[in-house]
């Protein structure tokens, strides 16, 4: 570069869907991060829950830098040993029995939205095609997730959305009942929502859900784009609730950082895509699949994910004496490090307020929505990052409190 880019650079040039904060981060080591002006940042964001063990871990960099210098990129003409390899691990800790490999989470919702349609299809025909929902849903911003996800403004403007979708209210089923039927092909759920404001489901609508797909014949998905690999505390949320999916996405954690997603389904239904029914041009790249595997290895430990357990107590715990100290949360919640303070009625829909102020205390955090301030850390942040990072944002809180 002959020059060093600025935040205006970002006006500029890039297309204006993004609205970043003024600093410009430029290196990372852990749970911490400098930007250009050698400031430092404690990071409870994660990159959107996708910095799974922090900034430059040394088993990524490691996993990266090898196959670097092996193999980047054939194409699905041919397959490669860390796809399979990265496939298989995947098998072996789950239901699945077949995994597809693509470059994202709206990808990996895509694909298994797809892959339902197609084999209601091949198995009972057209009809069989509806798709249910939730409201405050969140699937990714391919046309048809963004149908499928329960926030109309993310399909606004962009023209009629695909047909066939309804949309129930999370945690109440007795609106599924009235909503599903034997032309329905597929219920998608997560098993706590994110953007929808960390809003984890109760074990009944779980499994009432699976016991009302099983009656009507339908395909039960999970999007565990943002609860899974060691997110909620298990390697993947099903394995808390004792119900298990039909159909599985998987990404964000899943590569530590690097673009990957999969989406996992069983032999039963894996048939319906043959050969030519869907693809993605990254999907099984050996880069993005030696990461994921050294990920998955790695947070897929007894240690590992106790530790997530360990460190929820902990950012609860700290939540609870902000709180008790001002009085700006209504409830705290969430699972395993996916934890989200929605505000209290006084200062309902200014968590995004809290974001600037935190920046400027040297913390970086998230909002799921308006009225819910998000927390998406690595899942192995040192104690000390959690304990200098909450006092990072009671500061940032207190500053809120005085209308600073």
């Amino acid at each position: 570069m002959s020059q060093t880019p600025t935040r205006a650079d970002f006006d500029q040039y890039m297309v204006p869907n993004y609205a970043p904060q003024q600093a410009i981060p430029v290196r990372g080591e852990g749970s911490r991060l400098w930007d250009q002006q050698g400031r430092e940042y404690i990071d409870f964001a994660g990159g959107i829950a996708v910095n799974s063990l922090g900034h430059c871990h040394p088993t990524l960099v490691e996993a990266l830098t090898e196959q670097a210098g092996k193999l980047w990129h054939l194409s699905n003409v041919y397959t490669n040993e860390p796809a399979l390899a990265l496939a298989r691990s995947l098998v072996e800790r789950t239901f699945a029995d077949k995994v597809y490999l693509c470059s994202s989470g709206g990808e990996a919702n895509e694909a298994a939205l797809k892959l339902a349609r197609r084999w209601s299809h091949d198995h009972h025909g057209e009809h069989k095609h509806r798709i249910v929902s939730f409201t405050q849903s969140f699937h990714g911003r391919t046309f048809f997730t963004v149908s499928v996800g329960g926030q109309p403004k993310y399909a606004q403007g962009f023209g009629p959305v695909p047909g066939g979708i309804v949309h129930g209210e999370f945690n109440n089923l007795d609106s599924v009942r009235d909503l599903i039927d034997d032309d329905t092909c597929a219920v998608m759920v997560e098993p706590m929502q994110g953007e929808g404001g960390i809003i984890p489901a109760t074990p009944e609508f779980l499994q009432g859900l699976r016991a009302l797909c099983d009656a009507h014949d339908a395909l039960l998905i999970f999007d565990e784009v943002q609860t899974g690999v060691g997110r909620s505390g298990s390697l993947y949320a099903y394995m808390q609730y004792g119900v298990t999916p039909d159909i599985l996405t998987s990404a964000k954690s899943l590569g530590g950082g690097f673009p990957v997603g999969a989406m996992l389904t069983t032999d039963r239904i894996a048939p319906a895509m043959a050969i030519g029914t869907h693809g993605s041009t990254y999907g099984g790249n050996a880069l993005a699949s030696a990461v994921a595997l050294a990920a998955v290895e790695f947070i897929d430990t007894p240690e590992v994910l106790a530790g997530v357990k360990h460190r929820h107590a902990l950012f609860r715990e700290h939540l609870e004496a902000i709180n008790q100290k001002h009085g700006v949360f209504r409830e705290i919640r969430g699972m395993g490090l996916l934890m989200g303070a929605e505000m209290a009625p006084d200062y309902r829909d200014r968590a995004k307020d809290i974001l600037p102020l935190a920046i400027e205390e040297g913390l970086m955090a998230l909002i799921a929505g308006p009225n819910v301030l998000r927390m998406a850390p690595s899942l192995v942040i040192p104690e000390t990052d959690i304990a200098e990072g909450m006092a990072r944002l009671e500061r940032a809180v207190a500053r809120l409190v005085a209308g600073q």
